[in-house]
């Protein structure tokens, strides 16, 4: 019997994991290491050891599946998330999981033996919605952070520790170094590219670069009708000045070049009064390392111009600084061969948004899989990729696994 993989199968889990965190009027909410994520966690170590995988925790909470293969060697890795935003889809990150999940399925009933073992792994902290950098599990597995300093991170909201809430849920495993042979990730697009294209598979090439920044504004509190505006020390007019210069270097650098301001908060928040504090976060992104680099300083740059003219003081905090990323142009081969064989679709094309793949790809041939989202929308409720993408998706990544495993009957 040929390996194939099930749609229905597949379906089902994505609304089995999709009814955990689940909100009001759609999407769902699994923020890292909250209840909603431990509960999403312990229904996937319960679906590795139905499908007969054996499974592991490691230091910061990445949880690991491997199904044996006839020898010892490396394992080809299938790998993403499932912690979401606070109001994300069903989707997003999950459905990279799941599709893990579906291939050893399939592998399984059709008896199938592998030469190098098959692992699908969940990272911990993708998102970054709750703690801050994104890419958490993933980059401490890999090297690019730290452990200790992983563990002692502080959520947004100031109420807890990464190490602390992996203990709350039971999720502090040991160190464990798992080191693939490849790594590969199937995940929706988030943006609008394939759908406008009519095309159902996304050979992705690799993933631009991420600068967050965290700016925090101090002025004065003062009467806004008795205080003339030259006598002020407004922390929230220069936060709206950093946010209108982040947009306005994004136009003026064009395509790739990207700026979003995700939060932005002042206080006391009151109709009538001055604020005296600001705070608010920059998402700058560009395939180009350069580029980005300087586009970054010279925001940073004008953000300490514009607080010191009005007599405010900036604290800036880098939250994320990841340079753009190459994926393995053999293993992208791969995936466009394997969809073409399939007479699908595909194009060869860059990630806007980050994957914990960014991580594997300096240390193993990495390369992702993109299916389309319908209108684009992701980190939204609304999120939706119709079944016959996401068969095709998860179809071109089990064809990818045989061929790099040396699938045998």
């Amino acid at each position: 019997m040929t390996s194939q993989i099930s749609i229905e199968r597949l379906m089902a889990s994505v609304h089995e994991l999709g009814a955990i965190g689940a909100l009001d009027g759609g999407g769902v909410c699994r923020l890292a290491l909250t209840d909603a994520d431990k509960a999403g966690r312990d229904w996937f170590v319960k679906s590795l050891h139905a499908l007969n995988c054996e499974v592991f925790i490691d230091a910061i909470g990445n949880i690991w599946g491997i199904r044996a293969g006839r020898t010892e060697g490396a394992p080809v890795m299938i790998g993403s998330h499932i912690d979401t935003v606070a109001t994300g889809g069903l989707y997003d990150g999950a459905l990279g999981v799941l599709a893990g999940l579906e291939v050893i399925a399939a592998l399984n009933a059709s008896e199938t033996e592998t030469d190098l073992p098959v692992a699908v792994a969940a990272f911990t902290n993708e998102e970054g919605a709750r703690f801050a950098p994104d890419m958490m599990g993933s980059g401490v597995h890999q090297g690019a952070l730290d452990l200790d300093e992983m563990l002692s991170t502080r959520a947004t909201s100031g109420d807890a520790l990464v190490g602390e809430e992996l203990r709350r849920i039971d999720y502090a495993g040991q160190d464990l170094p798992i080191i693939p042979s490849a790594y590969l990730e199937l995940h929706i697009e988030q943006g609008p590219v394939l759908e406008a294209e009519g095309l159902k598979i996304g050979a992705v090439t690799g993933v631009q670069g991420i600068h967050w920044t965290e700016f925090t504004l101090r002025g004065q509190t003062n009467h806004a009708g008795t205080t003339p505006m030259l006598l002020r020390r407004d922390a929230g007019q220069v936060g709206f000045a950093i946010a209108r210069l982040a947009d306005e270097m994004a136009q003026e650098l064009g395509e790739p070049q990207v700026a979003t301001v995700g939060v932005f908060e002042v206080s006391p928040c009151l109709v009538n009064v001055v604020p005296d504090r600001a705070r608010l976060t920059v998402d700058m992104r560009n395939t180009d390392g350069d580029i980005l680099r300087s586009a970054t300083d010279r925001l940073l740059s004008q953000a300490q111009q514009f607080a010191e003219a009005a007599g405010c003081t900036l604290d800036i905090r880098p939250l994320a600084r990841f340079a753009p990323v190459v994926f393995d142009d053999a293993l992208v081969t791969r995936v466009e061969t394997a969809a073409q064989n399939r007479q699908l679709p595909v194009k060869r094309m860059p990630s806007g948004a980050g994957h914990d793949a960014q991580m594997f790809a300096p240390n193993c041939p990495t390369a992702m899989i993109f299916v389309p989202s319908h209108k684009g929308l992701s980190h939204n409720i609304n999120e939706h990729t119709d079944t016959t993408y996401i068969e095709a998706g998860a179809q071109v990544l089990l064809d990818v696994v045989l061929d790099l495993t040396g699938g045998l009957k």
